[in-house]
């Protein structure tokens, strides 16, 4: 009785060993640009993959999530690897909610999302789609990643990324996360090796934005947004600073708001 104890207790943790990793995959460019079809081939050689991704552009939707409309989540074959794909018709949060509740049958070891076509370092993270997807897998207590490279171009070059995000990939899933952080990764664009790693803060920066009014043909007023990023931090311990000195910048995220440093502060007030 005990030999076979011992044996099914050795086969248990071989099992565990072979286990795969569950990853989900999405983003905010939409399923079929090449960032997210990058990343997809990378985490293919991590473990098993599922894809939850939104059917269109979703870039600048931050943690949009939709309530006033039906969503559609539809499987799809969009090249020969070996991942599950389904294209939502929702937002990067929304997808990471299908995919948590609806798609899968168990809570995946790791949410990833990305790589998105264009930096989302200091104030972006707000307002990026990419960011927001991490951060939802984050609130259901997946350890998560964003991956983002300053191109926006949709020819941009992502070989030289691979090594360092399965790096990045590999070491939170040995690590894990704290509760309630997510990384936010952002790659320089570079043509020549990158320097190294810089573990960061968020720099502090913002948009200066301007609205150009133009008129259509029906003589309706409309507005196009557009704008310049300022940085407004010279520290060299920033995401900005590192991305500008060639170095990939790695910020954790949390997404407690709460302004702890204050509540002492506010309690004084005559409330």
């Amino acid at each position: 009785m005990s030999k076979i104890i011992v044996i099914l207790f050795f086969d248990e943790i071989e099992l565990k060993m072979n286990k795969k990793p569950l990853i989900l995959v999405t983003n905010d460019d939409g399923i079929t640009a090449p960032g997210i079809r990058k990343l997809i081939k990378l985490m293919n050689t991590i473990g098993d993959v599922v894809v939850v991704a939104p059917d269109s552009p979703q870039s600048g939707m931050g943690h949009a999530i939709t309530i006033d409309s039906t969503l559609t989540c539809d499987k799809v074959k969009i090249d020969d690897e070996a991942q599950v794909e389904y294209q939502c018709s929702g937002t990067p949060a929304d997808c990471v909610k299908l995919g948590v509740r609806e798609v899968l049958k168990r809570k995946p070891d790791l949410c990833v999302s990305g790589i998105n076509h264009g930096s989302n370092s200091s104030i972006n993270v707000i307002y990026s789609g990419t960011m927001s997807a991490a951060i939802e897998a984050g609130i259901e207590g997946i350890p998560a990643i964003g991956f983002s490279l300053l191109d926006y171009s949709l020819e941009a070059n992502f070989d030289n990324l691979e090594d360092d995000i399965l790096k990045i990939t590999q070491n939170v899933l040995d690590n894990g996360l704290p509760n309630g952080v997510v990384l936010n990764v952002n790659f320089p664009k570079s043509d020549v090796p990158f320097k190294g790693t810089k573990i960061c803060r968020q720099a502090k920066g913002n948009w200066e934005e301007d609205f150009d009014k133009r008129v259509n043909p029906l003589g309706k007023e409309y507005y196009w947004l557009s704008g310049k990023f300022v940085n407004e931090d010279h520290g060299e311990d920033t995401d900005d600073w590192a991305l500008a000195n060639n170095y990939i910048s790695i910020v954790p995220v949390q997404f407690d708001l709460t302004a702890h440093h204050f509540i002492q502060g506010l309690n004084s007030w005559d409330l």
